[in-house]
């Protein structure tokens, strides 16, 4: 008589240590392999920029993502928009008055799981001085040891008071699409 038991017993605990083996915690972020840009249209024309100076903090387990938390600082005065006549005009107290609010702050308050690898990331975005509620879409791509974090939403600059005055008509899109790659090696 075979004993199918133990057999089980094995297949079980195979199965549960490959399950808390694939488990991976990211805790760090490589800040110059990560990349934030946004696109707006200006005059009907598609036009693309960065921010090149960001510092961000993540605390991610694949294995509890709902406990994430992550913290994204962006020096504002780094934005290219791909003129320097744009970037000082976006500098101005009409757009984001970096003399005024230097940073932009996103600090996450939320984080739903949404299957294979894409989370919901709700939290709070801070632009010139003024905090709202955003979702942000973000896919995980596990790469040999890194995690690849990218991720989208569309800011409301109306939402923020960016672009005031003069530029409130439609000559600057209302929606400007951010898309971000974080790059964090696991830990």
């Amino acid at each position: 008589m075979r004993l199918r038991f133990p057999c089980s017993i094995a297949l079980a605990v195979t199965v549960i240590m490959g399950a808390w083996a694939q488990a991976t915690e990211y805790t760090r972020v490589n800040p110059t392999a990560s990349a934030i840009s946004f696109t707006f249209k200006q005059m009907g024309s598609e036009v693309y920029g960065t921010f090149s100076r960001f510092e961000a903090t993540l605390e991610f387990d694949t294995a509890n993502p709902t406990a994430a938390h992550t913290r994204l600082v962006i020096d504002m005065a780094s934005i290219d928009a791909g003129s320097s006549d744009a970037n000082l005009e976006l500098q101005k107290p009409a757009w984001f008055n970096t003399p005024q609010f230097p940073q932009g702050v996103f600090e996450s308050t939320r984080v739903k799981d949404v299957g294979e690898n894409r989370y919901a990331v709700d939290g709070d975005l801070t632009i010139r001085g003024m905090t709202r509620q955003v979702q942000v879409q973000v896919e995980l791509n596990p790469q040999s040891g890194i995690g690849l974090f990218n991720g989208e939403f569309i800011l409301d600059r109306d939402l923020f008071g960016i672009g005031a005055r003069e530029w409130a008509d439609s000559v600057v899109s209302k929606d400007i699409k951010i898309k971000f790659r974080i790059v964090a090696p696991e830990r």
